[in-house]
């Protein structure tokens, strides 16, 4: 099996079988995004143990590649610190613009992919450009504001 066909499987696998759907009561964070170019809505919610995810959900609509990608990063996220999501946010982003996956990424290069095709780029960012969002509007006490990739990416 080639590694472009294992990558396919793993998108497919995510888009069809998402993990970590549905609300999460009580969050910490709470962030909307969309992609109005593709119709990708989403809904990320975040619980914290002092500086560490101890679980993250999301809630929404979109392509595959929208949900596959929000899946991914809500395993890749829970139970590591804020730091270190913060740092995966920056890998992540880094390769879908281009630059080598990092090894941190693990799985997540399963997305590398779709920088292929530059218009995909925004719906595979954007659960990540939503934490991102939530994580920022968190640490300075403003309350939750939606996100569009036309603006983040």
């Amino acid at each position: 099996m080639a590694l472009d066909d294992l990558y396919r499987d793993v998108i497919l696998d995510h888009a069809s079988h998402p993990r970590n759907r549905g609300r999460l009561d009580p969050s910490d964070v709470t962030a909307e995004g969309a992609n109005p170019l593709c119709g990708d809505e989403l809904v990320l919610f975040v619980r914290l143990d002092g500086d560490r995810i101890a679980a993250a959900r999301f809630e929404g609509r979109g392509c595959s590649i929208s949900q596959a990608s929000a899946s991914m990063m809500t395993e890749a996220v829970t139970g590591k610190t804020v730091a270190e999501v913060r740092a995966l946010v920056g890998a992540f982003r880094a390769m879908m613009h281009g630059e080598a996956p990092s090894s941190e990424l693990g799985d997540l290069a399963a997305l590398q992919g779709v920088r292929k095709f530059p218009v995909r780029v925004k719906c595979a960012t954007l659960p990540w450009v939503t934490l991102e969002q939530g994580l920022d509007d968190a640490a300075a006490g403003r309350p939750a504001t939606t996100v569009t990739t036309d603006a983040r990416e």
